[in-house]
Formats: C-alpha cells, sequence, structure tokens
C-alpha cells in the first residue's frame, strides 16, 4: 500500500508539471536545459565506450601505451568540439527565448474566445478578442514550479561541527509542484502554500568510508581500497505545506484594485511530510587500471516516513531556504542523526 500510494504521488506530480509547465518560459527553459545535460551524458557515454575499446587494443598489444594516449587524446578533443557545437545550438535557442520573455511575446492562445490572447500568472489580462477591449480578472490561487539545491549533511548530538560528511561535497536537491491561495480576500499578505516535491538528499563521508548495516544499525566503515566517491543518497516523496508571508504590493487597474504574487519580499514558514522512496549507495574506486562503480540498493535501516520543518526569505522568485528532518534518519542508531539541508531555491510563477 505504501509503495502504492507513493508512485500515485510520483505520477501525479510528473504529470502536473509536464501539464501546467510544457508552454510556460520556465518549462521551456527547462526543457533546453534537459537536452544540454542530454547532450553531455551521450558524448562522455561515448567516449567512454571508445577508451574502453583503445584500452583493449592496449592490454592486447595490438598498440603500445603512447599511441593508446594518442588516440585517447584525440578522442577527447572530437568529443569536446561535438559537446561544444551541440550545446551551442541549445544556448541559442535559450537566448531567443530570453528575448521573447523580455518582449512579452511568450504567452498561451485563450480558447474561451475568439482572436484573444492571454497574458500574466495569477492576474490575467485579455489583449484583443471579442469587441477589442482589455479587461483583467483575478485568481487568488496560483501555482508554481519549485526547485532547490543547495548543501546537506546530518546533526548529530545537536550539533553539524565536526561532521562525518564532507560539508560542500554533501548536495540536496528537491523538484516539486505547489498551489499558493491568498487566504484573505482583500489583503496579499498571507497564502498558503501546499503541494507535492521530491527530495533527493545526498551525503559523502570523511576519510574514504562508506556504509554497512551492522544489524538494526547503520555504520561508516574505512574502505580497504581507495575511493574516487562514497555518496549515500535518500529520494523522498513529500507533501510541503507552508504559510507564506508574500509583502507584494497592491496594485489597480482602471481605479480596481488586484493583487499579484513574487513581486517583492517573501517569507515562508512550515514544513513536510511524506515517505521514503529509495536509498542507494553509490562507490567508485579504481581496481587493476579500471574505473570501477558499485551501487547498492536497500533499506539501510533508514526511516520509511519522514516529517520536518522548512523556512524561505527571498525577493520574488529567489529565496534562501532551509529545511530540517524532525525524525533521526536512521531507526536504531544509538545516537540520532538528523538530516538538514541549505540552499537556494526558485519559485517559478
Amino acid at each position: 500500500m505504501k509503495n502504492f500510494i507513493i508512485y500515485l504521488g510520483i505520477l501525479i506530480l510528473t504529470s502536473t508539471v509536464e501539464l501546467f509547465s510544457q508552454e510556460t518560459f520556465e518549462g521551456k527553459a527547462k526543457g533546453i536545459a534537459y537536452r544540454i545535460e542530454k547532450i553531455t551524458k551521450e558524448e562522455k557515454g561515448l567516449l567512454k565506450l571508445q577508451v574502453e575499446e583503445i584500452n583493449n587494443e592496449l592490454e592486447k598489444g595490438i598498440i603500445n601505451r603512447d599511441q593508446a594516449d594518442e588516440k585517447k587524446l584525440k578522442l577527447a578533443e572530437a568529443t569536446a568540439s561535438r559537446i561544444e557545437s551541440r550545446v551551442a545550438e541549445e544556448e541559442a535557442k535559450l537566448t531567443e527565448l530570453v528575448k521573447e520573455k523580455v518582449e512579452g511575446r511568450i504567452a498561451y492562445l485563450d480558447t474561451t474566445l475568439p482572436k484573444g490572447r492571454m497574458y500574466g500568472k495569477g492576474i490575467k489580462v485579455r489583449i484583443g478578442g471579442v469587441g477589442d477591449t482589455t479587461k483583467v480578472s483575478e485568481k487568488r490561487t496560483t501555482s508554481q514550479l519549485v526547485f532547490a539545491a543547495g548543501v546537506n549533511n546530518l546533526v548529530t548530538g545537536k550539533s553539524v561541527a565536526h561532521s562525518d560528511f564532507r560539508y560542500w561535497g554533501s548536495h540536496f536537491y528537491e523538484l516539486g509542484w505547489t498551489y499558493n491561495s491568498r487566504i484573505l480576500k482583500e489583503n496579499n499578505l498571507l497564502h498558503f502554500k501546499y503541494g507535492l516535491s521530491v527530495q533527493y538528499n545526498n551525503l559523502r563521508p570523511t576519510d574514504n568510508r562508506y556504509f554497512v548495516e551492522n544489524g538494526k544499525q547503520t555504520v561508516l566503515q574505512t574502505a580497504s581500497q581507495n575511493l574516487d566517491d562514497s555518496r549515500l543518497r535518500n529520494v523522498n516523496l513529500v507533501m510541503p505545506l507552508y504559510l507564506e508571508f508574500d509583502f507584494s504590493k497592491k496594485q489597480r487597474h482602471k481605479g480596481k484594485p488586484f493583487y499579484q504574487t513574487h513581486k517583492s519580499f517573501r517569507l515562508g514558514l512550515g514544513g513536510f511530510i511524506g515517505a521514503n522512496v529509495k536509498t542507494k549507495q553509490i562507490l567508485k574506486y579504481e581496481q587493476n587500471g579500471h574505473d570501477m562503480t558499485l551501487k547498492e540498493k536497500g533499506s539501510f535501516n533508514v526511516n520509511d516516513f519522514v516529517y520536518g520543518l522548512g523556512a524561505y526569505l527571498g525577493y520574488k522568485e529567489t529565496s534562501l531556504y532551509v529545511k530540517y528532518d524532525l525524525n533521526p534518519l536512521f531507526k536504531d542508531n544509538p545516537v540520532d542523526q538528523n538530516n538538514i539541508s541549505l540552499g537556494v531555491r526558485f519559485d517559478f510563477n
């Protein structure tokens, strides 16, 4: 039942984000960023396969070490050139997209009336249409695509000092879709913010260590070989619930007041509740001249459910963001360790 609820929530989240963001500036920008990332991964993946073929030729004695290094260098240069060329095309699209945004040419076609376009988020302004009139209508509930990223760690003994995890190497990411409802009809200060988010919390241990399950406890153990990377990733599906204070001023159109969000300073106070979707440990090391990657999926004695507090403070779409898990990461460890994250948050209206 738990897994059914989790995956149903993920399906609803991803479908909603796609539906509401595909024709917006943020949706198009996200699409370009995805394609750039895909280009890089494709080219690097191809390079890795080509390098493996060269290493096989070297092991079989078909070529010597100098010839192998020369081939690898040429492949790397060719890969870099292809990436630069393909990414340049996407960057040109992004430049044009920003230009369209600045000039106000990004909009969606309104189907309720012929020959009319609706502009704006939260406040709809019709240009043209029947009678070629201008009309302003207001929405008390708006929606936002949320993306956050920053550093992640564990609070041990009510402190993050002398942590067992790298401060700058441990990261968190959050992607979600939220709704923002103005509580008072004629005052813009108080809003209720709610939705669904996927959180990725990563921990990278120090001193060449990795996580090991010891019965019901999960402890850090020193690796026998040199680790290039050691990372424990927890993925949570959560429901954020925040009271947002929006200091955007009341505006007027033809003498009538209306309200817009995300136009000034904002403060959000609240928290989240949800479930752990997946826990994975990733280890990277070199063995006999080969790059090895070991991925372990399991419970690692991590709590199945998660709940915590959060806050953000910022201007317009950008905020400083902190979240803290009230329940410990591991169920039965003798010392409680609670996840804490600090970073930057973007609420794309």
